[in-house]
């Protein structure tokens, strides 16, 4: 199944990124204040490291018009998920980021063809939007 219009799908589904990508940056910023609570403590590193990738994907959300806008924001993924280990409780949020992710990738891919790429644009006389069979 592929959208009726797959450039205008693709518009969508790319601000819905963006929106994840912003709500990452900001829930990273909740991370210091329960670090700071237990353990080591928040030491310059991992304020760095936490401060650094807020700011990475506030930037990012803001490249998802680009054509690899998504590329950037799924690499971001792993950086996210690797807070847990700064503080257990990231695990549980940003898993929960990485599954609202994926999930966008699918409907990337069901809607446009492919869950990184650019949207396909149908021929005229195919509407799935693949390519015109060879005889």
């Amino acid at each position: 199944m592929t959208a009726p219009d797959p450039v205008r799908a693709g518009r969508a589904l790319n601000g819905a990124a963006a929106g994840i990508l912003v709500l990452e940056g900001i829930a990273t910023l909740f991370v210091p204040r329960g670090i700071a609570q237990d353990g080591d403590g928040l030491t310059p590193g991992r304020l760095t490291y936490l401060l650094l990738l807020a700011v990475v994907l506030i930037l990012a959300a803001g490249v998802q018009r680009r054509e690899r806008g998504v590329l950037i924001g799924t690499v971001l993924q792993v950086p996210l998920l690797l807070t847990g280990l700064l503080n257990g409780v990231m695990w549980f949020v940003a898993g929960a980021f990485v599954l609202i992710w994926l999930y966008l990738l699918q409907v990337r891919k069901d809607l446009l063809g492919s869950p990184l790429g650019a949207p396909r644009v149908p021929e005229p006389g195919h509407e799935d939007g693949g390519t015109t069979p060879t005889p």
